[in-house]
């Protein structure tokens, strides 16, 4: 199996993302999850640009790497003047990695018209800078910037780029589609030219400015690409980068050409999942192989064909990715997918059960009544378990109350009976349910002290007819973590408090029934 080299610029490139702010501590983090996974280079970023890049790569020096290899990026040396009076390589020389990736210029109008310099000048910059770097023993890769439209361009000059490269001691030539607009047909056909005149040499960084970055990088591995960098979860500027979650197992899985150690392709959801979080960006639902919507089937013929038979509505096992296939209930399920689900909860209940029977009915009622439990997991569950008797009555609401005023936070005060004692608390919050929440938990962590591990991460409302203007009732999602595991639930009701205390109790209830708890209202 050929190997293609991953090059993941999450730390510098996918940095460059709006919203995207990264701390040394944040870019440790993920790097480490990056080496676990297996990819063969880290681009740690531009020591020369600021301070927190140069202290990370002190920082990494410090730490044992098991397969990947840190990689320092930065610009040729400027217009007119030779590498020692340069202080960006003077200061890529310096930086404490074995590797540089090098950038310059290989389109005729960025020369002319943004570096306002000749092209012989361009060649002897990019020379230059090079063999600067490995006299001072650096490994380099040379980014040939704007490179697919400057080849259409000016398919010379953008040869002759490379050729300079080469020449100079680079052991890899990026092909950089800078702008992100090139389509997968006309990177194949540069490609396919560029690879014969050097063999061995050719990678490409792609972004995704028309969509097609993760096509692209596909096609180019298959067509002779050696390296092939992105963005492990597509972040970077504008649109973002060729998302190497989506490449990495196209690669493995379906085209026979290895990315990463055998086994750990199996890796790729968890550590997206942790990069994102890290990154404080939603990982869209919908993403393939990662997302949590990827293998999710819904209407009753895809689920029954699923549960036949996996290649009938699934191009590969989620187990391959390290996902899960998920059977989404509603009023579309057939009975199939209700035990499929069911039996995860209770692996001895048979399809003839009546108590199934009952989950059913159950379940179109409350959907009917605008409940969704397609993502939320922890609601279906204590649906069937309280149906099934089997959740303990953890707590009671007395009383509660939300104060706040326009543009100012709120304040929740509540009051709760667990067993024979009561709890009043109030907490303060921005805005009603996160003052409702903080205030329950406050109250609820005197009796159940693991609640103190849990928190609101994500907080959803969804008018259900808009059309009934304030009358209108509304389905609250809450999305809730305790640190190690994830859970959503769900509440319905004409008013937004409500239905934000019905998904809140599930959260808190799910949590108390997983750990093990026993209910205390009977003292």
């Amino acid at each position: 199996m050929r190997q293609i080299e991953i090059l993941d610029s999450t730390l510098r490139d996918g940095a460059q993302c709006e919203g995207i702010s990264y701390s040394v501590a944040d870019k440790l983090n993920i790097a480490t999850a990056l080496d676990e996974l297996g990819v063969a280079f880290i681009e740690g970023g531009n020591p020369f640009s600021n301070p927190k890049d140069a202290e990370f790569f002190h920082q990494a020096a410090k730490q044992s790497w098991k397969n990947a290899r840190l990689v320092a990026f930065g610009a040729t040396v400027r217009s007119g003047m030779t590498p020692e009076e340069d202080s960006g390589i003077l200061t890529l020389a310096e930086t404490p990695v074995e590797i540089i990736s090098i950038f310059g210029k290989a389109s005729v109008f960025h020369v002319e018209r943004i570096l306002r310099t000749t092209r012989e000048e361009n060649l002897r910059m990019i020379r230059e800078s090079i063999r600067y770097l490995k006299t001072a023993g650096k490994r380099v890769f040379f980014d040939a910037e704007h490179f697919f439209d400057g080849f259409v361009a000016d398919q010379a000059y953008a040869m002759e780029v490379l050729f300079a490269a080469a020449d100079a001691g680079t052991e890899r030539l990026i092909l950089c589609d800078t702008n992100g607009g090139t389509f997968p047909d006309e990177v194949g056909a540069i490609l396919s030219e560029v690879v014969r005149s050097f063999p061995g040499m050719i990678g490409v960084h792609l972004h995704d400015d028309n969509g097609c970055g993760v096509a692209g990088s596909i096609l180019a591995a298959k067509q002779g690409a050696v390296q092939v960098q992105g963005t492990l979860i597509g972040v970077g500027e504008r649109c973002g980068n060729a998302n190497l979650s989506a490449i990495i197992p196209g690669l493995e899985l379906k085209s026979g050409l290895a990315c990463l150690p055998e086994g750990r392709v199996e890796r790729i959801t968890q550590a997206a999942r942790y990069v994102a979080e890290i990154s404080n960006v939603s990982l869209p639902a919908g993403l393939p192989y990662v997302g949590k919507r990827a293998f999710s089937h819904k209407g009753g013929m895809h689920v029954d064909g699923v549960l036949k038979e996996r290649e009938s509505f699934e191009h590969i096992p989620p187990e391959a990715v390290g996902n899960r296939r998920s059977l989404l209930i509603s009023e579309v399920s057939g009975r199939a997918a209700v035990h499929r689900r069911v039996s995860r909860i209770y692996p001895e209940m048979d399809k003839a059960s009546p108590e199934l029977d009952r989950i059913a009915e159950r379940l179109k009622e409350m959907e009917h009544r605008g409940y969704s439990y397609e993502s939320a997991d922890a609601s279906f569950e204590m649906l069937v378990k309280k149906g099934m008797g089997d959740v303990p009555s953890f707590f009671e609401l007395q009383h509660f109350k939300i104060i706040g005023e326009q543009n100012a936070s709120s304040t929740a005060v509540v009051k709760v009976r667990v067993g024979n004692a009561s709890e009043i608390t109030a907490a303060e919050g921005d805005g009603p349910v996160h003052a409702l929440d903080r205030a329950l938990r406050r109250a609820l962590e005197v009796f159940y002290p693991a609640l103190r591990q849990t928190r609101l991460i994500d907080y959803k409302v969804r008018v259900m007819d808009p059309g009934a203007a304030t009358a209108a009732f509304v389905r609250v999602l809450i999305e809730t973590t305790d640190g190690t595991s994830t859970w959503t639930t769900v509440g319905v009701s004409k008013d937004i408090i409500e239905a934000s205390w019905q998904a809140l109790t599930d959260s808190i209830e799910y949590k108390l029934m997983k750990d093990g708890v026993a209910g205390k209202m009977d003292g």
